[in-house]
């Protein structure tokens, strides 16, 4: 018997996620992301240049696919922001999220089993808020991120591709209007103006590209701009009207349920003088199995030394 979308969204609640599905479509704002490339917005993540083609559609990966389930996993926690990004405080979320996401792959085979599927996690070369877009899971707000209107923007993505057909849902609707506090917020006007549809962020400004993906030393004004940040930068997402808790909407910014989420106490306080001066062991040993571990010893270190030229990382020891 066939699996149907019903019986997905089922699992995935049962797995603390929320769910919706799309047809394998192109990707609607693949043009704009083609655009954001030719402006030199990637600094110098080159590995997206690089897999630029395959983003048109998802079919690139999996020629099969005829629906696209997407998935959210809430990862709010009330910690105030200490230097490390709210996402990276607990277990990293692509180990947590791929663990869900075989899942539902398990369970959709175990209803179609000549079925095929395709799991992505954010490495996959996929427009991934696209899809959770078509998939009903939140709009595109000014600063980038996908919104649900009526519980913010923390939460993470994944999809999975299929061969099977599904019943899909309707695209999330919702928009800032003159809204600009996330604008307004961002310490390095990392911020652009929209383009065909959706917004534009430039890395070679963003703190979350400078501190994790940014490969060499900064500059002087590179690290000015820092503002306390040691690993990624929650600003624009907590000035956002949608992540604010209001009466009339509690489940706007729910608290994560998801245990792997809880924050570690050396992500919440990190030692600093570690983080600077510890081997490569130590930083390994206290950090293994988080996101931190993707921008590694050399660059913590170096965003540790930056920060302690101007200000101490907000609430860090």
């Amino acid at each position: 018997m066939a699996v149907t979308s019903a019986e997905i969204k089922e699992l995935a609640s049962e797995l603390g996620l929320r769910a919706g599905v799309c047809e394998a479509v192109p990707a609607p704002h693949y043009s704009a992301y083609m655009d954001w490339l030719a402006g030199g917005f990637h600094a110098e993540m080159g590995w997206l240049a690089r897999h630029a083609g395959l983003k048109r559609t998802i079919r690139s990966l999996l020629p099969e696919a005829q629906s696209v389930i997407a998935v959210a996993q809430d990862y709010y926690t009330p910690v105030q922001p200490n230097g490390i990004s709210r996402y990276a405080l607990g277990r990293d979320y692509h180990k947590v999220l791929r663990g869900k996401l075989r899942r539902l792959e398990t369970f959709i085979r175990s209803k179609s089993p000549d079925a095929k599927c395709r799991i992505c996690v954010d490495s996959a070369p996929v427009l991934e808020r696209d899809y959770a877009w078509l998939a009903g899971l939140g709009w595109f707000g000014k600063n980038s991120c996908l919104i649900d209107s009526r519980r913010g923007s923390w939460f993470f993505i994944g999809l999975v591709a299929t061969s099977e057909v599904l019943e899909p849902d309707e695209p999330a609707v919702g928009a800032c209007g003159t809204c600009r506090a996330c604008i307004d917020a961002c310490p390095t006007g990392a911020i652009l103006s929209q383009s065909n549809g959706i917004p534009r962020v430039d890395s070679r400004k963003c703190i979350s590209y400078l501190t994790i993906e940014h490969p060499g030393d900064f500059t002087p004004e590179q690290e000015e701009s820092l503002a306390g940040w040691v690993f990624g930068c929650d600003v624009c997402q907590e000035v956002c009207p949608f992540n604010q808790p209001r009466p009339h909407h509690p489940l706007r910014s729910p608290e994560t349920t998801e245990p792997d989420f809880a924050p570690r106490a050396q992500n919440v306080s990190p030692d600093l003088d570690q983080l600077q001066n510890g081997d490569p062991g130590w930083f390994v040993a206290q950090y293994a199995g988080s996101a931190l571990m993707r921008a590694g010893h050399r660059r913590m270190a170096r965003n540790v030394r930056a920060n302690l030229k101007g200000r101490r990382p907000q609430g860090a020891t």
